[in-house]
């Protein structure tokens, strides 16, 4: 009876292992389908997909045979299967779409690189457009901006004397831009002011004709033509301008004033290789027209002289970078080279033309002295003109303006970073005139031949050529909010974000062209040091409001504060300058 038991105990066993090992084989044989099916439709290429279908249809069939799946189920795996491939070539579609949109995204982003070049102008460089559409009106552009100022500004010279103006103004800028046909485009911009470094324009100036008629006049409200210009893009890579065009070089207010516009050609050209933007910029513009080429005596030039003159160019070349060390971090650098061509120099028998770029560049007063003719040592003599051949001016007894012994390099550079939720950039720029010695040694010689040149003599010697004067430098730090940097300049608006901007800045009085840089700032003067600080907040997104302050000082002693700004032409040198600025600017 207990042997009897104990085969039924077996058998049960025995029934048992094998129903488990039944269902054990079965879902192996199910993983295993699963899986060759699921890989199969991951790694097979469209060219084995019908061979890879057969295979699979033979090795199901092999799992029913076996009885390791039934019909049904395989069915239900093969149809799971179909899903799951279906799935996976629409993955392959939508990666696909993606790559694209990359790649055409990537080109704006090197597009945008390349045409973002400095942010004080806020114009610089037409952004690219789409090759045009049927109506040459589809890729049009109007924008421009609408400001008002409040600002307080005083300099005073040596002796304590001083002006101060308390003015309110406003400024209006509205261009256009857009294709023309095929690889070209074209920019328009109309502003107020005729004055090439300021767009600014002071209330309560004007008068009303004569008789008078009162206050609220409109005769210092004028139109002027800021920018008119032709592009032409034939290659991503390569572009040129030709006019009056938004300043194509990468630089600063310490050399640039960002109201100027040059006019001439340009060159711009780009390529990137791994995280590095590299750029040329070109530039041939046309500084002065000196016509009439030549001119008889008695004909309306120069007097009986007459006239031989040649147009005065300035050529720049400009290389640099722009490395994207991290998405967060990024340098920016540049070397331009400045020189001019068609410089001639006044004389008694062919006198040069007004106002005597070709003249040795003096920078200094009409002082010449305690009890003389000129006592006010402060006094630019603004209003009055040189009259020695070779050292003439215009508007002033001692040459502001001239271009002689200028061979300039200049190094801006930025390094952008961010911090948390804010962006942060440090930036600058370097100068040095090759020239620099040269350039002194005529402006000394020149001033000598001032004071010897009074009806009434002078009671000062001449200084010494001051021949290391020929360097200038900017170090700055600006901090905002994300994508926020720009708004102190006007160049980018954003609601409810802001951004904080200071700078130190030193220009020596041989270092620069004296006729470009910013006038706002250090008076545009050269042998002026000082800190320029502003924040800026973003109301809307089109209305910003901006605080400045700024203050200099005269460097070199023995020299004057060079230069042509016309806000208070009136004092040279300035031993001191403040400045303080409240602006309301709309962008459209």
């Amino acid at each position: 009876m207990t042997s009897i038991r104990s085969l039924g105990f077996a058998l049960s066993l025995a029934m048992h292992i094998f129903a488990i090992k039944r269902q054990v084989v079965w879902l192996m044989g199910l993983f295993l389908m699963m899986a060759v099916l699921v890989a199969d439709n991951a790694a097979g290429a469209e060219a084995a997909a019908d061979a890879g279908s057969d295979s699979n249809d033979l090795l199901l069939n092999l799992f029913i045979e076996k009885g390791y799946v039934s019909q049904q189920e395989a069915e239900k795996v093969k149809a799971e299967a179909e899903k799951r491939k279906a799935e996976l070539e629409q993955y392959k579609t939508e990666a696909q779409t993606l790559k694209t949109e990359t790649e055409e995204l990537k080109a704006e982003v090197a597009t945008l690189r390349a045409h973002a070049d400095y942010d004080y102008n806020g114009t610089n460089y037409m952004p690219e457009l789409s090759k045009p559409k049927t109506n040459i009106f589809d890729r049009m552009i109007v924008f421009g901006d609408v400001r008002l100022r409040y600002e307080d500004r005083s300099y005073t010279d040596p002796t304590g004397g001083s002006i101060d103006l308390n003015r309110f103004r406003y400024s209006i800028r509205v261009g256009l831009r857009g294709d023309v046909f095929e690889d070209f485009y074209y920019g328009l911009r109309i502003e107020t002011s005729a004055n090439p470094r300021s767009s600014w324009v002071t209330m309560g100036t004007s008068s009303s004709g004569n008789p008078y008629q009162g206050p609220f006049g409109k005769s210092t409200a004028g139109i002027g033509i800021g920018q008119v210009y032709i592009g032409w893009q034939p290659e991503n890579w390569f572009e040129a301008t030709l006019g009056k065009m938004p300043n194509p070089l990468y630089t600063t207010p310490m050399v640039w004033s960002p109201a100027i516009n040059p006019e001439g050609a340009a060159e711009h050209l780009k390529y990137t290789v791994g995280d590095v933007d590299f750029f040329a910029t070109f530039g041939q513009f046309l500084y002065a027209d000196q016509n009439p080429a030549s001119a008889s005596g008695g004909l309306g030039f120069n007097g009986l002289s007459g006239q031989t003159a040649n147009n005065i160019f300035q050529i720049a070349w400009q290389g640099g970078f722009n490395y994207h060390i991290t998405t967060n971090i990024s340098f920016k650098a540049a070397a331009t080279i400045y020189q001019y061509l068609g410089l001639k120099r006044s004389s008694a028998t062919g006198g040069g033309v007004a106002p005597y770029y070709g003249d040795p560049y003096v920078g200094e007063g009409a002082y010449t002295g305690p009890g003389s003719a000129n006592p006010i040592n402060g006094y630019s003599g603004y209003g009055t003109s040189g009259t020695l051949p070779g050292y003439q001016s215009s508007g002033y007894p001692n040459n502001q303006v001239g271009l002689n012994n200028l061979s300039v390099l200049e190094l801006p550079f930025e390094f952008n970073f961010k911090l948390k939720k804010m962006d942060a950039k440090i930036f600058g720029d370097v100068a040095y005139n090759f020239e620099g010695d040269q350039r002194a040694q005529a402006a000394a010689t020149a001033y000598a031949a001032y004071l010897n040149n009074q009806l009434q003599p002078a009671t000062i010697k001449p200084f010494a050529p001051q021949t290391d004067d020929n360097k200038a430098y900017q170090i700055g730090f600006a901090i905002g909010s994300q994508d926020a940097l720009g708004m102190v300049n006007g160049s980018v608006v954003k609601k409810n974000a802001w951004e904080a901007r200071t700078y130190w800045q030193h220009v020596e009085q041989y270092a620069l062209d004296p006729n470009l840089p910013d006038t706002d700032f250090f008076a545009g003067a050269q042998n002026m040091q000082g800190i320029y600080a502003a924040i800026a907040y973003g109301f809307s997104d089109n209305l910003i409001g901006t605080v400045r302050y700024g203050y200099a000082s005269r460097i070199n002693k023995l020299l004057g504060t060079g230069g042509t700004g016309q806000d208070i032409p009136q004092i040279n040198p300035i031993n001191e300058m403040k400045i303080f600025q409240v602006d309301l600017t709309y962008k459209f």
